[in-house]
């Protein structure tokens, strides 16, 4: 295959716009088809809130749904500023042999973190939502709030975000099952946004009606463990909540990395495994909570 054109075609759901219009889109396309095709080393690089964990429980789906060699990466440690940490390519990314770094809900900004890249031989791709306030050379950035994006919602999240690339991967390599991971993409939305409309109501309500019938083991087991009886948003906070990383006693971030590996499973019993850890990690910090 070769380079990803402007005319691929897109037949989304009513509301939703194509992931083409984003800027930056064609490239992104282009370079992650190049790893695919030939068997580059990806990695994934977000936060520990449950938007970055649904996108990179979404890309990681469908990259290995292409058979990419692709690994993921979630700092333990807390970060108010959710940008690339050299710290964390010198001492991690690196090592993975990676060829190319896609960052979920992180990066826009990250100056020293994308210029070490570039030095380690590192391509980046920057999947993220929040305000640009530096000019970084050398990356490819998929962010609608980017100076010169036309693209139309400016309101997307990480996780909306990361399912609008995997919509342009699917026009590259025709994958008809695309929307079935707006159920991911649907937790996202719901862990950060009270008020929910646009686009990513769109995303929200399609997740929504998708995780009825879902075959994400990741989802079904916390259905299952949560007694949830039908699906909703109310529902969807509950996943959510079950599991929303907390800090430990040293100030270190639990269960993100966990969380990843309970959505993106193939193996129904590690699901439930993990959701019963997750599960009683959560109910362990509520039981916590009460005693004050």
């Amino acid at each position: 295959m070769g380079k990803a054109e402007g005319n691929l075609q897109y037949l989304g759901l009513i509301g939703m716009h194509n992931p083409f219009l984003l800027k930056g889109m064609h490239k992104a396309l282009d370079r992650i088809a190049k790893a695919i095709n030939n068997r580059e080393k990806i990695v994934l690089y977000g936060y520990y809130d449950v938007d970055s964990i649904m996108g990179i429980s979404i890309i990681m789906l469908v990259l290995k749904y292409l058979n990419a060699d692709v690994e993921y990466f979630i700092p333990d440690e807390y970060c108010e500023s959710c940008e690339i940490d050299i710290n964390h390519v010198n001492n991690s990314i690196k090592y993975f042999g990676a060829d190319l770094l896609v960052t979920i809900g992180c990066g826009t900004n990250s100056k020293d973190g994308i210029n070490l890249c570039k030095k380690l031989g590192i391509d980046a791709i920057v999947v993220d939502y929040h305000k640009q306030y530096q000019k970084l050379d050398d990356i490819i950035l998929i962010n609608p709030n980017q100076k010169g994006c036309k693209y139309p919602f400016k309101e997307l999240l990480g996780s909306g975000l990361t399912f609008k690339l995997c919509e342009a991967i699917s026009t590259y390599y025709e994958i008809k099952c695309i929307n079935k991971y707006m159920d991911l993409a649907a937790i996202g939305i719901v862990s950060k946004l009270k008020n929910v409309y646009g686009e990513n109501e769109v995303i929200l309500n399609e997740g929504l009606n998708r995780m009825i019938t879902t075959n994400n083991h990741g989802i079904n087991a916390l259905i299952e463990l949560k007694k949830l009886e039908e699906i909703n948003i109310e529902t969807a906070l509950l996943i959510a909540s079950s599991v929303e990383p907390t800090i430990n006693a040293v100030g270190r971030m639990d269960n993100a990395r966990i969380a990843v590996e309970l959505f993106t499973t193939k193996d129904s019993y590690r699901a439930l495994q993990i959701g019963k850890y997750l599960n009683n990690e959560v109910n362990g910090r509520q039981n916590i909570l009460r005693t004050y």
